[in-house]
């Protein structure tokens, strides 16, 4: 039986709309801090982080959440007796600082959400000093501050025994040429695609309802010699002090892409019609096709749902290529030059593969 990520509770054609509809009904406030002295830029509606302009710079917000991905963690603790919550938290962080970046932000601060459905479960000492941990070493990993949070106890919302990780995150964009929002687009830029560090935060809905199907559960083995449940709780590249290196030394991005929730449709998220043709992609990670295996999902809806391989992509000039390569390099994460965008119906092709997303298929912007 196929396994679809809207048979597994991630229904876009459900989520979207409600996220356009809050996107619509948010524009109507933003005369409430016109007497601030701070202005609203409304193209960043829709976009990884929302933006306000002050006079010499603009400030970036975001809020995320981890997901599913600790009940994978809570299910391994069975298993090893590990907590994995160092990785979860990181995993949490990264959810949220990844997108800040992808808009030129550097992360300032990050704000945790810790809700749980009764206030026992913070009575796992080693759980919660892995957790804590976790999170600051990912707050130094993104280079912000850590600058609180909140740990409400919601019996009956929340189930008993589980957490609710989530939070927030406030950046800079300084000096203002930093901002990255999509404007900047032109044929013939190139696609670069960072390397992933496995499933990252996304698509473990669906990878949770195959355990089932999978002779052993989570300690099957990859040919890795890694637990199917190892390999999907490796923690998220924080791609933050990368990016920053980057727009530092003056390097053109015209635009950037945290590829999480919609996978590879995530590449076409910029507003102007351009086609992205990807020519190279990362070789796809065993778990992928593990996971293709059990779900017998299709390659495309692969790509449709997951990262495959690829965490993050930059689009710059050509002549950009070499300088990120070589910062990427330095960082320790693999950048392949993977394409190119063209004028032409909003799309991607996936070459090697023969794949093509629809621009229909990805929605998460109002239209205006």
């Amino acid at each position: 039986m196929m396994l679809t990520y809207s048979k597994s509770g991630v229904d876009y054609k459900l989520l979207d709309p409600a996220k356009r509809l809050g996107q619509i009904a948010g524009l109507k406030t933003i005369n409430n801090v016109c007497d601030t002295g701070f202005r609203e830029l409304s193209k960043s509606r829709g976009e990884t982080a929302y933006i306000l302009e002050s006079k010499d710079c603009y400030y970036a917000f975001v809020e995320e959440g981890l997901g599913t991905k600790n009940l994978v963690a809570d299910e391994m603790s069975k298993i090893t007796g590990k907590t994995y919550y160092d990785a979860i938290a990181m995993d949490t962080v990264a959810a949220i600082v990844n997108d800040l970046t992808a808009v030129g932000a550097r992360p300032l601060t990050v704000l945790a959400y810790w809700g749980v459905g009764y206030s026992e479960w913070f009575s796992d000492k080693d759980r919660l000093k892995d957790l804590v941990n976790g999170w600051k070493k990912a707050c130094d990993q993104a280079g912000a501050t850590w600058g609180g949070g909140e740990t409400p106890s919601m019996s009956d919302v929340i189930k008993e025994g589980v957490i609710n990780l989530a939070g927030a995150s406030f950046g800079i964009i300084k000096p203002k040429k930093r901002l990255i929002i999509g404007d900047k687009l032109k044929a013939g830029d190139r696609i670069i695609i960072l390397q992933s560090n496995g499933i990252h935060a996304n698509g473990l809905s669906l990878a949770r309802k195959i355990v089932k199907y999978i002779p052993g559960g989570y300690k099957a083995r990859l040919d890795t010699g890694n637990m199917f449940g190892e390999e999907l709780l490796k923690p998220t590249i924080i791609y933050s002090k990368f990016v920053d290196k980057l727009l530092n030394n003056n390097v053109d991005i015209h635009y950037m892409v945290n590829i999480t929730g919609h996978g590879w449709r995530k590449l076409m998220r910029a507003t102007q019609q351009f086609t992205y043709i990807v020519d190279t992609a990362p070789k796809i990670p065993e778990l992928f096709t593990f996971i293709q295996k059990y779900s017998q999902l299709t390659l495309k809806e692969m790509y449709e749902t997951f990262n495959m391989g690829g965490g993050f992509a930059l689009i710059s000039p050509q002549s950009e290529i070499r300088n990120i390569i070589t910062s990427a390099n330095k960082f320790k994460i693999k950048a392949y030059d993977a394409g190119y965008i063209k004028k032409g119906e909003k799309k991607v092709i996936i070459n090697p593969y023969k794949i093509i997303l629809e621009g229909k298929s990805l929605e998460v912007k109002m239209k205006v």
